[in-house]
């Protein structure tokens, strides 16, 4: 008998095929888990010196007061700085998210301005976060080590979210977060899968080459979690919808102030200039550094069940007075601030766990800015712990839902509907068909 008419032979042959695809797999695996690691170690110990100086410069903001009076000078040499790379047109996140979806190069001196900028807007009082930064740093980086490995597009794509994930990782201590956030990120409503496994890893290596080197995740403890019920639930509803408000509001708020500073002040270093003038009046105005620096304190107090009811409206204007004058940053921190302290508000008001509002409240907002609904989830779990998972989830997906197709960054596309199993393909902020169901 011949042998292509042997049934042994032939499971043969289909088993070595097999053998032949299971090799390739584990090599193709292999070959990115040691990509993700060498990134995890690179950008994770750059994210880390970036954490420990920010440490450093929040440290000295604190002990010097004298140092806010320096914020318009500060700006100054922010501007001259990216003037001199050569970057008259400051894009931040949007240019990795942008040359993700391969319209755009990541200019690898981004991951050194950034990172001086952003130290330089702590250091002197300026409002801004810190993850925006370590993004644009990790994404740079990524794109960096893809060019030294000549690595084509696709793989180049791979290594900028590898970056990402890495830096956020380091910085905040949310491995399980940063790993989604750069897949959810770049396109809501699809996930980039191909990248699951070296961001999982980068993710996992930066975090913990940071928690060796002292930069300490952050984790908060919620005082009181009341079992669900249906008024529980029904008020959780509300800080929901009031959650989608507020991070509508915060976006468009972002935007207008940028371009009002550009409209009225169109010299940079004018724009700037004024633009530190005005937080240092204002915080001379209201007698208080709160609403200064990233607002982690007042996240941690908003956590423990104190705030000023105007809290939520006064780190919003001050964010956007500093990012809109050209100040460097992040706006991730802000927007958990705005929303731990509206809930706090919020729970003090309807007569439910001020600490639990100010957690779900700051997952709400965060996921109505940045329209990642899974990364939001994950980051509840690693800042908050699992015991108050009912409430997240009620206050993430409708501040999803409700949030529309606002959000933080413009280039951001959203691939399908949040509403019904639909193809939009839109950006962030067009809502030009006019109505909410698309029709």
């Amino acid at each position: 008998m011949q042998e292509n008419n042997n049934p042994f032979a032939h499971l043969w042959a289909v088993q070595r095929r097999m053998l032949k695809h299971t090799v390739i797999k584990i090599g193709v695996c292999a070959y990115w888990i040691l990509l993700a690691i060498v990134t995890g170690l690179l950008v994770g110990a750059y994210s880390t010196l970036f954490a420990w100086t920010l440490g450093k410069a929040a440290g000295y903001r604190n002990q010097y007061s004298w140092l806010l009076f320096l914020l318009p000078l500060g700006g100054l040499i922010i501007v001259f700085l990216y003037r001199a790379a050569k970057i008259t047109v400051d894009r931040g996140t949007n240019l990795v998210i942008n040359s993700i979806h391969a319209k755009d190069e990541v200019p690898g001196v981004m991951a050194l301005l950034i990172f001086i900028a952003t130290i330089i807007t702590h250091l002197f009082s300026g409002s801004a976060g810190r993850e925006g930064a370590a993004l644009q740093m990790g994404g740079s980086l990524g794109n960096v080590i893809a060019r030294v490995l000549k690595k084509n597009e696709q793989e180049a794509k791979l290594l900028i979210m590898c970056g990402m994930s890495a830096a956020f990782a380091a910085v905040f201590g949310t491995p399980m977060a940063a790993a989604v956030f750069s897949m959810e990120v770049i396109s809501v409503g699809i996930m980039h899968y191909s990248a699951l496994v070296p961001c999982m890893f980068a993710a996992l290596v930066a975090s913990r080459f940071a928690a060796t080197m002292g930069i300490a995740p952050e984790i908060f403890h919620i005082q009181e979690i009341p079992a669900l019920t249906v008024v529980t639930g029904a008020k959780m509803c509300l800080l929901a919808l009031c959650c989608a408000g507020i991070s509508i509001f915060f976006c468009i708020f972002l935007h207008m102030v940028g371009h009002l500073y550009k409209q009225y002040l169109k010299n940079p270093y004018v724009r700037v200039f004024v633009g530190g003038l005005i937080i240092v009046g204002l915080t001379l105005l209201l007698g208080t550094r709160d609403f200064n620096g990233a607002g982690n304190e007042l996240i941690e107090r908003a956590i423990s069940g104190e705030v000023v009811p105007w809290a939520f409206l006064m780190k919003m204007l001050f964010t956007a007075l500093t990012l809109g004058a050209g100040f460097k940053g992040g706006e991730i921190v802000p927007s958990f601030c705005v929303g731990a302290t509206f809930g706090c508000l919020f729970g003090q008001l309807v007569g439910l766990s001020p600490s639990l509002c100010a957690a779900a409240a700051m997952a709400a907002v965060f996921c109505g800015v940045t329209n990642c609904p899974i990364t939001t989830l994950l980051i509840s779990f690693e800042l908050f712990g699992f015991s108050g998972v009912p409430y997240f989830m009620i206050a993430i997906s409708l501040s999803y839902l409700l949030s529309g197709y606002k959000g933080l960054y413009s280039d951001q596309i959203i691939v399908y509907s949040k509403y019904r199993p639909h193809f939009i393909n839109r950006y962030v902020g067009d809502e030009s068909e006019d109505d909410l169901f698309e029709s």
